[in-house]
């Protein structure tokens, strides 16, 4: 039995190219979405998606700081000049033989060319060729379809017709077509874009099949070119199948072929075709994957990767620079602090005590000096990855302590294995500081965990388990929430119009108008964005899930605090505030202004109140009257002067009989110059 694998299956230039651009940006710790799936491949998409990357499928479902990733296979021009003019950060990654088709269907002109492309008008690629033609523009998907199509265009007497192909169109099908063309269009002009690599793929693809029992084509079922594979070995091997991944093969049909081809789409990723050469070779063998020869194998990796073996030690001292260990040889063992741990801030007397045993592994044997270098770290670390490679799957919530924040993220040791958590996945929101990060224990989950070769990587995500922890917060809140019940929250951002804060997953709003009871210009002058805050639900609008906040205390009304400790006749000290005609305004206390009507400013008649009074000056006042309802004060500064003689007191008497009526002027003013 033989299991043939097609060179050429698995990515292509462009799709890598792709792929390898959003996870630069992810590593980088930016926010990344592509517009539509990045390629024709849902494990891969998905794959991405858990390290937060997301699709969209228009330009206006971005969210801010989001940078947009167009795919490879291209959009119309329209799109591009909208991504421009809304200035969003944007990153192109077309194939360039895509792009090379993009120019080619430009340079037709619109009033006198026409351009013909074969392949499927739906596919993605395809419209965005068509969104670059100033001409117009016609496809057909076969050699029927251009059939039906080549009179209309020969009736059109065109000065030229420019021909392509999407890069994935079937080779074959495509040298039929163009025979046809050429022998009908005297006024063509022919661009062979299909890619190279898609020509090597499908002839490989056709000889293969042709020698094959069985033959598996791997890849996403709405990938055009993984299609275009199945059609052509089908021709050449009735035992054809198209699967994504390893657990939808066939069994007895692996058992029962003995010459098995495959292939793969230009969009299936390496582990997927590798996962179903194993899965094949297990079926013909007979055998089923078992976790100790696996782990057998590791352990032998080790000892050839450190030329040694693992030893237990007993730890007999702690130096700053290293740790002595007993390994029950006649040589010294030492483990130098850079081996001792995975966490480069952690102390040597934090990780180890003496009496301890602990597995280590030899490094070096310096028979000269009679010394033995070994390494902690390496096991634990490579303990460690086993039990990682296990967690990725159940997506199960561990805690680490964040111990330094880098370009792009930040890091955790969970089990002496050093976890990236990208920027874009490490805080609830973009704006949040990384640094304050550093030194705290986080909860996340691992989204990804590989290895090429010695290389290693784990990726992990608080934001996910935050997002999770924030909807249980609120399905919680909604539960016991209710009009006048008090919250805590944390003020998490200031409009002109109010506070928005956080009542722990659910954010609710103060208006300006509630944060204090005297006038106010900006919700800064009373709380600011990370303050801690009491707050009662004033009012929830079921509909739009919407919380409206109450911040300020009944006691604390300024109207309260008059009526209990201000009654009429009570004697203040006012600042004046405000001059007009009729009077005086002058601040009570904070929150409360009163009125002094010319007529009890002086104990004789003024013409003016600027005369006697000036803004920011402090007099002397009597309470001679308060209107709760209308929230209103009157002073009084001539009640506290002695009386001067008749003749000058009647013309001010005379006044008084008209203050009521000043007083409801005086109160329209004072609203329109709040207002």
């Amino acid at each position: 039995m033989t299991i043939k694998k097609a060179d050429s299956a698995g990515f292509c230039f462009g799709v890598s190219r792709a792929v390898n651009m959003v996870e630069e940006l992810l590593e980088n710790g930016e926010r990344v979405c592509t517009l539509g799936p990045i390629i024709h491949n849902m494990e891969m998409v998905r794959e991405l998606e858990r390290r937060g990357c997301r699709a969209v499928s228009s330009p206006d479902e971005l969210i801010q700081d989001e940078t947009l990733v167009i795919r490879s296979h291209g959009v119309a021009r329209l799109v591009i000049d909208e991504l421009k003019n809304k200035k969003i950060k944007y990153r192109d990654a077309t194939c360039p033989f895509v792009k090379k088709i993009h120019k080619i269907v430009s340079e037709a002109e619109s009033d006198t060319d026409a351009v013909l492309v074969a392949g499927n008008k739906d596919h993605p690629e395809v419209c965005g060729i068509i969104g670059h033609c100033k001409a117009p523009c016609f496809t057909f998907n076969n050699e029927a379809e251009l059939d039906d199509l080549l009179p209309i265009i020969l009736n059109k007497n065109y000065k030229s017709v420019f021909v392509v192909a999407q890069t994935t169109f079937d080779t074959k099908e495509w040298k039929k077509c163009i025979k046809k063309i050429k022998n009908l269009c005297t006024n063509q002009k022919i661009f062979d874009t299909i890619c190279n690599a898609t020509s090597v793929r499908q002839n490989e693809a056709d000889i293969l099949a042709a020698r094959s029992d069985f033959m598996v084509i791997i890849g996403d079922r709405h990938s055009s070119n993984t299609g275009k594979l199945y059609e052509i070995c089908k021709k050449k091997c009735s035992n054809t199948v198209l699967i994504e991944t390893a657990d939808e093969l066939d069994a007895s049909r692996v058992s029962a072929a003995n010459n098995i081809g495959v292939t793969a789409g230009a969009s299936t990723p390496a582990r997927i075709i590798k996962e179903v050469l194993d899965t094949m070779s297990e079926i013909k063998s007979g055998e089923t994957k078992i976790e100790e020869s696996f782990e057998a194998l590791l352990e032998e990796s080790l000892k050839n990767l450190n030329t040694n073996e693992r030893v237990m030690g007993t730890v007999l001292s702690i130096a700053p620079n290293e740790v002595q260990v007993d390994v029950g040889r006649k040589q010294t063992g030492f483990i130098p602090v850079s081996e001792l741990s995975s966490d480069p801030n952690a102390k040597p007397e934090d990780v180890v005590k003496v009496g301890d045993e602990v597995e280590l592994l030899i490094m070096k044997t310096n028979d000269q000096e009679g010394t033995i270098m070994l390494s902690k770290r390496r096991v634990d670390a490579q303990k460690g990855w086993d039990e990682l490679k296990d967690k990725v799957d159940t997506q199960e919530i561990l805690t680490a302590k964040v111990s330094e924040a880098v370009k792009g993220g930040v890091i955790v040791f969970y089990n002496s294995v050093r976890v990236f958590i990208p920027a874009s996945q490490a805080t609830a929101s973009r704006d949040e500081s990384l640094e304050d990060l550093v030194g705290q224990e986080v909860d996340f989950r691992l989204i990804e965990v590989s290895q090429r070769g010695r290389n290693r990587r784990a990726i992990g995500s608080i934001r996910s388990v935050l997002k999770e922890q924030r909807a249980a917060q609120r399905e919680e809140f909604w539960k016991t929430c209710e009009i006048g019940k008090r919250y805590k929250g944390v003020v998490k951002s200031l409009t002109s119009y109010g506070a928005f804060v956080d009542l722990g997953g659910v954010f609710g709003m103060i208006h300006i108008s509630e944060l204090s009871w005297t006038h106010i210009k900006h919700p800064s002058e009373v709380v600011n964005v990370g303050d801690t805050v009491d707050v009662y639900v004033k009012d929830i609008n079921e509909e739009t899930k919407k919380i409206s906040l109450g911040f300020k205390n009944a006691e604390d009304n300024p109207w309260e605090i008059l009526k209990n400790n201000y009654p009429e006749g009570t004697v203040v000290k006012a600042t004046v505030v405000g001059l007009t005609t009729f009077g005086a305004f002058a601040n009570v206390i904070p929150g409360i202004d009163g009125l002094i009507h010319i007529s009890q400013i002086a104990d004789k008649r003024i013409e003016k109140p600027a005369d006697v009074l000036s803004v920011g000056e402090t007099v002397e006042a009597k309470i001679t009257a308060i209107d709760f309802d209308k929230k209103r004060v009157s002073l009084s500064m001539r009640a506290l002067l002695a009386p001067a003689d008749e003749t000058e007191e009647a013309p001010a008497e005379a006044a008084v009989e008209t203050e009521a009526a000043v007083e409801e002027t005086a109160e329209e003013a004072v609203a329109d110059s709040e207002a």
